[in-house]
């Protein structure tokens, strides 16, 4: 199965309520010009919002409710452009116009080829020596410059032009006036004209993925919409991260001050554009639940199913209500569905019961983070049953090393490695924290004296069945709150043969591959994977990105050095992990955990100095010292060993040398 992951009518997040309250406020704006934002991060629901309120007004002929992509018709044109060509033309093609209402339409597609012009340079972009449009200017109006010249390295000369002038006389005689403001205001009068004689009472625009476009498209279209600012009877709905607008806003003006008084610039201008902020908000943890129940069922008997309506209409009374921790538990379905339910649902409700607590956490309240894990889930599933080793794995076990390999990273990269190479996939460390993060917490009075010696029998039962080196990571993990809730889920996972649930999620190993953070970043990967002077050199710039983005590039460079297969001289991308951890100081705690998994076998010196300067922190150097230690009583690398004890004899020895 799958969940569909576009804009959709069906709401399973009780959005409708926003939706009618941004209708509402249309209607009784119908008579002014207004524009509205619709705010929240990607995957928040926004394009189903813009839907829901397009169906709103659907059959209504005197409101025209246009939509307006400006993602998709990035790069083809200017988005000003391809924007006030989209609503004139809209109107034209669905109205039956009067002979004045087509001369309108005329002048208004007129206007805006002149914009395309003044684009140019601020006027008609004539040069103030030849007094003749340039070349490009000419190549707007004639379909091309290439079709003055005979030859593509030809100079172009007033004598060459002459012909091209002659005929584009007329376009520019027809695009008087001159001056812009004059053209703008013109460009009002006319279009408001249009607006009387078609009959529409208001026109809405939708704008949707606005902050997909690169910051030109983006900051294009929204000067598109100042020109309706004070246009009656216009309205835009803009849908949007407002981060993200703000972000091309500064990338577009870079020269801007950092902040005009309370405010930023940048916050200034979508203020100033937009007069009625709506804000979606993230889902809560019973919201989350709900969601993902909503989601699995619906894979199950699909969304037309007259039960799963039924079933929908509940959730909608219990997310009317999120304080009170609703939730829809196997009675409130099989009340709402009417009776028995199929193996399918019972398993969906058991499967979401589980893993919404991480997912809620870990998605942050993101629908289509929480979309994308289950239809990532479901279909690794269905790939082992394609595969014939569906019997070796459970959908609640799938799911629980999905959250972490999702939202917890590190921990399954070093579970996937020990699982990988652990006699029957099965790892001992992991056996070990859930033991403690199950374990009761307050025992009973009658029964506190009996366990007081309980814990130090369980410790020392559980490090006898696992070396040093285990039992330090167990340590570790302890003190890692986000882990020891994971390592609590149901169903425990020390036990199981986790090989077959790693082939299924193989592919997490595609770093930088798809999305556009990622892609933004693949620069930073080169350069840090250079020679370690020209890597020193980033240590400014390093500093100035966000946090996110550091742990992005430490991921990708740390699995690039696991992968190398000499690892007797240092492996390319170690001055820029160490430049990593130096300027972000969680990163060198991921330091010493890279270093602690490296294979010994094969391990050069390399790995025991150079760490000083990066190593700072307290518990990391700690960590370290206890490495440094193992490496120096090992015997699978004499040379590693040799320098090892060397570093440990020196005086003050200071966590890393």
């Amino acid at each position: 199965m799958h969940l569909i992951d576009n804009e959709t009518k069906v709401d399973l997040l009780n959005n409708e309520p926003i939706a009618a309250t941004v209708v509402k406020l249309l209607r009784g704006s119908a008579g002014t010009a207004v524009t509205v934002g619709l705010h929240g991060d990607w995957g928040a629901g926004k394009s189903s919002l813009l839907a829901m309120i397009e169906s709103a007004f659907s059959g209504e002929k005197d409101i025209a409710c246009l939509r307006f992509n400006g993602w998709i018709f990035q790069g083809f044109e200017d988005a000003k452009v391809v924007l006030l060509e989209g609503i004139v033309a809209e109107l034209v093609r669905s109205r039956t116009l009067t002979a004045k209402g087509k001369e309108l339409g005329r002048n208004l597609l007129k206007r805006i080829d002149w914009l395309k012009l003044a684009k140019r340079a601020g006027s008609l972009a004539f040069t103030a020596h030849t007094g003749i449009p340039t070349p490009d200017l000419i190549g707007d109006i004639t379909g091309g410059i290439g079709a003055l010249l005979d030859h593509p390295g030809e100079v172009v000369s007033k004598e060459s032009l002459k012909a091209a002038l002659d005929g584009t006389k007329d376009a520019l005689k027809d695009t008087a006036p001159k001056h812009v403001p004059e053209e703008i205001h013109a460009f009002r009068h006319e279009f408001d004209s249009l607006l009387s004689e078609t009959g529409i009472r208001q026109l809405i625009i939708l704008i949707d993925d606005l902050d997909r476009c690169l910051p030109k498209p983006a900051i294009e279209t929204l000067e598109a919409i100042r020109l309706f600012l004070f246009t009656s009877r216009t309205a835009f709905v803009i849908a949007a991260d407002e981060a993200m607008i703000e972000y091309a806003v500064r990338e577009h003006f870079p020269d801007l001050p950092a902040a005009a008084g309370p405010l930023t610039y940048a916050r200034n201008y979508l203020e100033k554009l937009i007069q009625v902020p709506f804000r979606i908000p993230a889902l809560g943890g019973p919201e989350t639940r709900i969601y993902t129940t909503l989601l699995l069922i619906q894979s199950e008997v699909g969304e037309a199913d007259p039960a799963f309506v039924k079933l929908l209409a509940t959730a909608r009374e219990l997310l009317k209500r999120p304080w009170r921790n609703p939730e829809l538990d196997r009675t409130t379905v099989e009340t709402a569905m009417g009776g028995h339910l199929a193996a399918g649902v019972q398993a969906a409700i058991t499967l979401s019961q589980q893993i919404s607590p991480i997912l809620a956490d870990g998605s942050k309240g993101n629908p289509r983070q929480i979309k994308r894990f289950l239809n990532s889930l479901l279909l690794r599933y269905a790939i082992a049953e394609a595969r014939g080793f569906a019997e070796d794995i459970t959908r609640p076990a799938l799911a629980k090393i999905m959250l972490a390999e999702r939202f917890m990273p590190r921990v399954f990269d070093r579970l996937a490695r020990m699982g990988a190479n652990a006699e029957f996939g099965k790892v001992s460390a992991l056996a070990a924290i859930e033991e403690i993060a199950r374990a009761p917490e307050t025992p009973t009075p009658r029964k506190r004296a009996s366990r007081a010696a309980a814990p130090r029998k369980q410790t020392q039962r559980r490090a006898n069945g696992i070396d040093s080196a285990t039992a330090e990571l167990v340590a570790a993990w302890r003190s890692d709150q986000a882990l020891m809730a994971w390592a609590r889920i149901d169903p425990p996972l020390g036990e199981i043969d986790l090989r077959p649930y790693l082939f299924v999620t193989r592919d997490r190993r595609i770093y930088f591959s798809g999305g556009s953070a990622e892609s933004r970043l693949e620069p930073w990967i080169d350069r840090l994977m250079g020679a370690r002077m020209a890597v020193a050199a980033l240590e400014t710039e390093l500093r100035g990105l966000p946090d996110g983005d550091l742990d992005q590039l430490f991921d990708a460079l740390r699995d690039r050095i696991l992968q190398a297969e000499d690892k007797m001289v240092a492996p390319a991308g170690i001055p820029g992990l160490s430049l990593l951890a130096k300027v972000h100081q969680p990163g060198q705690r991921r330091l010493v955990e890279m270093l602690e998994d490296l294979p010994l076998d094969g391990l050069g010196p390399w790995v025991v100095a150079g760490w000083s300067d990066v190593i700072t922190d307290g518990a990391a150097q700690a960590r370290f010292s206890a490495l440094l230690d193992r490496w120096a009583t090992q015997e699978q690398s004499p040379a590693l060993s040799t320098v090892a004890k060397q570093i440990r004899s020196l005086p003050a020895r200071k966590g890393a040398q």
